[in-house]
């Protein structure tokens, strides 16, 4: 019998709709950190993985514990595991959780943030500027 303490952690569903091509890969950071948010890199409790391009439209990330979450996700296409830029444009295709609408610059934490209270679900609209 699973108790409480033994639950496996929460997981998210991911889809990702609108990859242009299955070149490279998807960086994906999952954070509770707003302060972390959009660049994981600051935020050392954050997960980050990288999903094979080609089997990015659907797969499931393991929450560390129930909480409130950002995803962002980047079409890493030349896998050298960092968004190209051209002039401050990305060259390369980015996603938040929840889809905000993006003006300049990336979105709030607030307006990716989604709740997870056991498994959970979330699709992400992939955006291309170049």
């Amino acid at each position: 019998m699973l108790t409480a303490a033994s639950a496996p952690p929460p997981e998210v569903d991911v889809s990702i709709t609108g990859l242009r091509n299955s070149k490279g890969q998807v960086l994906v950071c999952l954070t509770t950190n707003p302060k972390a948010f959009p660049d994981c890199s600051k935020d050392k409790a954050s997960v980050r993985m990288a999903v094979a391009a080609s089997a990015a439209a659907h797969f499931k990330i393991a929450a560390p514990a129930n909480g409130t979450y950002a995803i962002a996700v980047v079409h890493d296409e030349n896998s050298n595991n960092k968004m190209d830029l051209a002039i401050f444009l990305p060259k390369e295709g980015f996603g938040f959780s929840r889809n905000p609408t993006i003006t300049v610059g990336a979105p709030s934490f607030k307006s990716a943030s989604f709740v997870v209270t056991g498994d959970t679900a979330q699709t992400i609209k992939m955006k291309y500027m170049l």
